[in-house]
């Protein structure tokens, strides 16, 4: 087989979201960035596709989309197949395009075995290949009893001692010891490292964390209300505009709801029906342009990793009320944010009209005074590991690699 360019495949069980498709996007055009005539393949399976713009180099196969029930539970998301047959397709799939493909770097994003253990196949071939396996990691997970007792029932920890060379972990460890929390072996954890959280470069407009601008006496302050992909947002949308009215006459702002694409068409209606007839709110299905997050005066959002990382990287105050489950992810780090005074935060099991009007209203009104900053390199850290791994091992073919 003769030599190609340099080639990363990249794994993201995305689900109904869009913060790892974000995340693994910004690592593959990071990845293409610094190795010029590179190419990046992303294997996902989230039902929109391509949705983000990338650099020339990288494209998308898309997996039969599945969506997780419950802890350990997942059913087909679109397909009338029952579940066992769609994971065996996806299997396939996957060994296939590892097979056609012959990556350099296998990135897997968050799962270590994959959905119900479909990477394992896949895993086993490119390990007995020497393919270089990187697992990368949110910091926050779950509950860390629940990733404790959830992984050891799938596999996760045996996953990741035998066939994965580094795990970057796209996190601080001082607002979360992954290793400690999770009870990884010893082996295992040294082969960790914290790169810091992955986001964008800087908006020109960002501003530091702890200052509220200064609007003026005229114009009216900005809220911004998003959801992410907003599958499940809209009783946090609800509840602020329960509370726009209230939040109005204390301090005249205006608010621009942002559903997200997930959404489902009924709710989006009826967010709009309740809208109507304020003229200080806006009801929209998506913005455009990184720029609406930095001009907001506070952003009101769920905690997921994607949209809270930005707002970090944004400098601008920002209000979360996480997802109330059914996992722990979004007031886990809701909660560690906001005691680092990076955020402000409020219990979804708490969306009272009057609580939701004093937290906006606080949040508008307040500054934070963080003592550290957010560690916002990950991007180009976690590439500086991945690239340091070209070349690393000798390549062999991969041929042998069957469906």
């Amino acid at each position: 087989m003769s030599r190609h360019e340099p080639r990363i495949v990249i794994y993201s069980q995305d689900g109904l979201g869009l913060g790892h498709m974000r995340r693994t996007s910004l690592l593959a055009d990071e990845f293409l960035r610094r190795v010029p005539g590179a190419s990046a393949l992303t294997l996902s399976d989230s039902p929109l596709g391509q949705f983000f713009t990338t650099a020339p180099g990288h494209d998308f196969l898309k997996l039969p989309s599945i969506r997780k029930s419950g802890p350990g539970e997942w059913e087909a998301l679109s397909l009338s197949s029952s579940f066992r047959d769609v994971l065996g397709l996806r299997r396939r799939l996957i060994v296939s395009a590892l097979r056609a493909f012959d990556p350099d770097i296998l990135l897997v994003d968050h799962m270590p075995h994959g959905a119900m253990g479909e990477l394992v196949p896949a895993l086993r071939k490119v390990r007995s290949h020497r393919v270089q396996v990187v697992l990368g990691l949110r910091d926050i997970i779950d509950a860390p009893e629940v990733v404790r007792r959830r992984w050891t029932a799938e596999g996760a920890y045996e996953a990741l001692d035998e066939f994965y060379d580094e795990i970057l972990v796209y996190g601080s460890r001082d607002v979360l010891d992954v290793a400690e929390q999770y009870a990884w072996p010893k082996r295992v954890s040294r082969r960790l490292t914290y790169s810091g959280y992955v986001c964008e470069d800087p908006h020109r407009r960002a501003r530091r964390l702890s200052v509220v601008p200064d609007r003026g006496t005229s114009a009216p302050p900005t809220v911004l209300v998003v959801a992410g992909g907003g599958a499940d947002a809209y009783p946090m949308l609800s509840s602020v505009l329960d509370a726009a009215e209230g939040v109005h006459a204390d301090t005249g702002a205006r608010f621009l709801l942002v559903t997200g694409p997930f959404m489902p068409g009924s709710d989006v209606a009826e967010l709009r029906r309740q809208a109507k007839g304020h003229p200080m709110t806006e009801v929209r299905r998506r913005i455009h342009g990184g720029g609406r997050i930095a001009r907001a005066d506070l952003v009101v959002s769920m905690a997921g990793y994607n949209t809270t990382v930005e707002l970090l990287n944004a400098g601008t105050p920002a209000l979360l009320i996480p997802r109330s489950g059914p996992s722990a992810e979004q007031r886990i780090r809701a909660r560690l944010f906001a005691e680092r005074e990076w955020v402000r935060w409020l219990d979804p099991d708490q969306l009272g009209t009057q609580a939701v009007t004093d937290a906006i209203s606080i949040a508008l009104t307040r500054t934070l005074s963080p003592t550290q900053s957010p560690d916002l390199g990950g991007r180009q850290a976690a590439v500086a590991r991945l690239t340091s791994r070209l070349g690393a091992r000798p390549k062999l073919e991969l041929e042998s690699i069957a469906p």
